[in-house]
């Protein structure tokens, strides 16, 4: 057997504890933040809890600079916790919080690590990071492929089998690039039947018919009975319309706001919530001390390194979700002032080039986070909206144009899709007919001929 050499070229990031620190940082939320900087100030003494109000930090770079550093690392080293070049012995996400998280995409990939390996663990936190909040991938199939086969340093084929087994794991439809496929891969996982064999079939070839509630017609389309059409319509509206599931309930749990917006002086205000987070920094004392100490203080060396590089995370951390709240508060004030009808089309991009940073780090500061306003407690996720397509406005807010008029319709003269449509037209937001069928649909609302009463019934009730 010969042995061949040949030269590659190849593009990595170094990824050191200290960033791996900074960046797990600036995901953590109020309570994740408090435990720890308790946990700090607990493990190394050279920290100490300060009391001023707002006391600057001496010899600390520009955060916006050293957050500059953060957008150029490849995803699945994030959310992994590992090096790309080597292992790590500390855990990236071991300082968090116990219990489980709010969000879905870590809460899935926690329970993945006991089955998965770690190159392919890597793989499905790449694809989970392209996917929206509902868990559809955010960008078309092709594009992302070329996207991943570059970040990832692998061949399409192999990210797209570790994307099947996400499609198919036990959040099924997760990573689908459409509503079909999640709700296909949903179905897979339904035991062998009659009635599974004839739902797949409408998913696959009959999705508009399924929409328009036509029964007949599929039927007709499908050459069968219409009582196994409806039994096989039955079991699709038991599948999710969305593959992500929002964290179990805790009764105890109280959402503590990492930031507070409120309005004064004609203007918006916003400050971090710094009641429930201790401030820490580098004791002077012992600072000073350790640099005329002699004999081997390595340790303590190592020691004052480390709580350097928290104070100075903590600090990027802080203000990076300043910037980014000042941004979506300012840009979303219509919102806060007038109500969901206001809110206006706003992208992790729209916010990324006003902060000068990348999608990822805005993706990663507001994820999780809270904002305390007049308007009531929201996360930050709240302000972002997509934009209708051929429109100036946000799907949001059509969506609640669309449930005022419902709400405000005669009982007995129900207004029908098409009929909301036209008076959205007439108030300059010109939607389709299937485009208000999809809202209404969104908020479990029934069509016209169902939320019918006649006038005496109306009356009576």
């Amino acid at each position: 057997m010969k042995a061949v050499m040949s030269p590659k070229l190849g593009l990595g990031v170094n990824l050191t504890p200290q960033l791996l620190q900074s960046i797990r940082l600036l995901q953590l939320t109020a309570p994740q933040l408090e435990l720890e900087l308790r946990q700090a100030l607990e493990r190394n003494p050279l920290l100490e809890q300060d009391e001023a109000e707002d006391e600057g930090v001496d010899g600390l770079a520009d955060p916006q600079l050293e957050t500059a550093a953060w957008d150029e690392l490849p995803e699945p080293s994030f959310v992994s916790g590992g090096g790309a070049g080597g292992d790590y012995e500390d855990d990236a996400a071991s300082r968090i919080a116990d219990g489980e998280s709010s969000d879905p995409r870590q809460r899935l990939l926690q329970s993945l690590s006991l089955q998965w390996n770690a190159r392919d663990l890597e793989l499905a936190a790449w694809w989970l990071d392209q996917c929206d909040d509902r868990g559809y991938l955010e960008s078309p199939l092709d594009e992302l492929h070329l996207l991943g086969a570059n970040t990832c340093n692998v061949d399409a084929s192999e990210l797209e089998i570790v994307r099947k087994r996400l499609l198919h794991c036990e959040s099924p439809g997760v990573a689908a690039s459409d509503a079909g496929e999640c709700l296909r891969a949903q179905l897979s996982m339904q035991p062998e039947s009659a009635q599974r064999t004839l739902a797949g079939l409408i998913l696959r070839y009959h999705v508009d018919l399924l929409a328009m509630h036509d029964e007949a017609a599929l039927a007709k389309a499908l050459q069968a009975h219409i009582d196994a059409v409806r039994d096989a319509v039955a079991l699709i509206l038991t599948l999710r319309a969305h593959p992500m599931q929002d964290a179990p309930a805790n009764d105890r749990d109280v959402v503590i706001p990492d930031v507070v917006a409120w309005r004064a002086d004609g203007r918006w205000h916003v400050a971090l919530n710094n009641r429930s987070t201790p401030r820490v920094r580098i004791a002077p004392h012992c600072e000073r001390a350790l640099a005329d100490a002699p004999g081997d203080v390595s340790a303590l060396r190592g020691m004052l390194d480390e709580a350097r590089w928290l104070v100075r995370g903590v600090a990027m951390r802080n203000d990076t979700l300043l910037r980014t709240t000042q941004v979506l508060v300012e840009r979303q004030r219509a919102y806060l002032e007038r109500g969901d009808e206001a809110i206006a089309p706003l992208t992790l991009r729209d916010v990324a080039d006003a902060i000068g940073m990348h999608e990822s780090t805005v993706s990663r500061i507001t994820t999780g986070k809270y904002l305390q306003t007049p308007r009531g407690t929201m996360e930050l996720k709240r302000l972002f909206a997509v934009r209708l397509e051929g429109a100036d406005v946000s799907g949001s807010a059509v969506k609640a144009m669309v449930k005022r008029l419902i709400d405000a319709e005669p009982v007995h003269a129900p207004l029908a899709d098409d009929t909301i449509a036209g008076l959205l037209a007439r108030q300059g937001v010109r939607v389709a007919r299937r485009t208000v069928a999809k809202y209404r649909d969104q908020m479990a609302i029934a069509p016209a001929r169902q939320r019918h009463r006649p006038a005496a019934l109306a009356k009576a009730g």
